[in-house]
């Protein structure tokens, strides 16, 4: 019988140890409920939990992030409701300035309200803000896919005349007898280039043969010019409409447009693209002079009607646009609330702990200490028959 070293104690006592160990981690996990709460506990789990944990959190802004964007694009769209409200109403002055029941003075003070409605169109568009970034203004044109110039010319009297589209820009040679009344000449800002094409003839009400000159799919917009001939067969007040679009490429970066965050990841993104809605670009103020559609005469309140048609339209196809990207912004707000679901659900394997079978390893932890106590003090007890051999 040995004294110094009690082996049955010290291995009890490492049992017990062990198993207060297995009883703390099991009680650490039980308060947090979680399965790993340091590295040791699971090295590759902690690192594939945390890439996981990574892209819910970024998911879930980029959620909030869409929810933003809807709110900045719904700012831009009530703002032009009101426009578009505007136009309605300079259309139906319009519409009573062409009535020649009206003295010079009755279409002074339509004019009176045009111009006022005029300035509030600018108003709206220079002030219409979100987060103080303004929306309405041409600094956020960014991803304009086309930009429409529609000319309308009347037969008015029997006169050859050159008209000019726009100012320093595409000079039409009108080789018909007739005098030509142009009743929009806004066509675009900042705009050059061959990219220029006129539209179908035939849907525009003339013949292909009609048109003389430079050719249809290669008009250029400055310096450009071409004839249209055949308007000696439109009667007094008919009149024909020449419409030019310029269709621009996507660009790729945010520098003039919104970028909106709309993923977990970098370039996970959509870039958004907001006209210049002000009364000059929407064709209802005159570039050169500045001034607002003339009401003085039944035939120049007859051909605001057309431009004030076209910026309703604009401003239509604007409005329609932002709905569009609003719709697309809400099932994107769908499926990242389903991929932080999915991906919440995969982590949460990973990290949290199954209570109830951590609870069944605590009792055995649990029961198998107090049986080591149990058994330490008994182990402790036979080192004591050594003193019988001395009686």
């Amino acid at each position: 019988m040995i004294i110094n070293h009690n082996m049955a104690s010290l291995n009890t006592y490492r049992q017990l140890s062990s198993n207060n160990n297995a009883t703390s981690k099991s009680l650490e996990k039980l308060s947090s409920g979680l399965r790993i709460n340091r590295a040791g506990d699971d090295a590759a789990g902690l690192a594939i939990s945390e890439k996981m944990r990574g892209q819910i959190r970024g998911l879930d802004q980029a959620t909030r992030n869409a929810q933003d964007s809807i709110s900045l694009i719904q700012t831009a769209e009530g703002a032009l409701n009101e426009t578009h409200s505007i136009l309605q109403r300079m259309r139906e002055l319009a519409v009573q300035a062409s009535n020649d029941t009206n003295t010079t003075s009755d279409r002074d003070e339509i004019q009176k309200e045009v111009n006022a409605l005029t300035d509030e169109i600018d108003r709206i568009a220079n002030t219409t803000e979100f987060n103080t970034q303004k929306l309405l203004d041409g600094s956020k044109t960014g991803l304009r896919d086309e930009i429409k110039g529609t000319v309308t010319v009347q037969l008015n009297t029997q006169a050859d005349v050159t008209v000019t589209l726009s100012s320093a820009s595409i000079t039409s040679t009108i080789t018909a007898t007739g005098t030509i009344v142009i009743t929009r000449t806004k066509i675009g800002t900042g705009i050059s280039g061959s990219n220029y094409t006129v539209g179908d003839p035939n849907a525009l009400g003339i013949s292909s043969g009609d048109i003389t000159g430079a050719a249809l799919s290669a008009l250029a917009f400055g310096g450009g010019s071409f004839d249209v001939s055949g308007l000696e067969n439109l009667k007094v007040g008919e009149s024909i409409t020449i419409s030019f679009r310029k269709y621009e490429a996507e660009v790729t970066d945010s520098a003039d447009s919104l970028s909106m965050q709309i993923g977990a990841n970098s370039g996970q993104n959509i870039l958004v693209g907001l006209n210049d809605m002000k009364a000059t670009a929407i064709g209802v103020r005159d570039d050169a002079s500045g001034d607002a559609l003339d009401m003085s005469t039944s035939l120049n309140a007859t051909a605001a009607v057309t431009s004030i048609n076209n910026a309703i339209e604009l401003v239509s196809g604007e409005r329609s646009k932002m709905g569009a990207i609003q719709n697309r912004l809400e099932h994107t707000i769908n499926n990242l609330g389903t991929s932080s679901e999915n991906l919440t659900a995969a982590e949460s394997r990973v990290r949290d702990v199954d209570m109830a079978k951590e609870m069944m390893n605590f009792q055995k932890n649990n029961i198998l200490s107090q049986a080591a106590t149990a058994m330490l003090a008994q182990a402790n007890q036979q080192p004591q028959g050594v003193l019988q051999l001395l009686q």
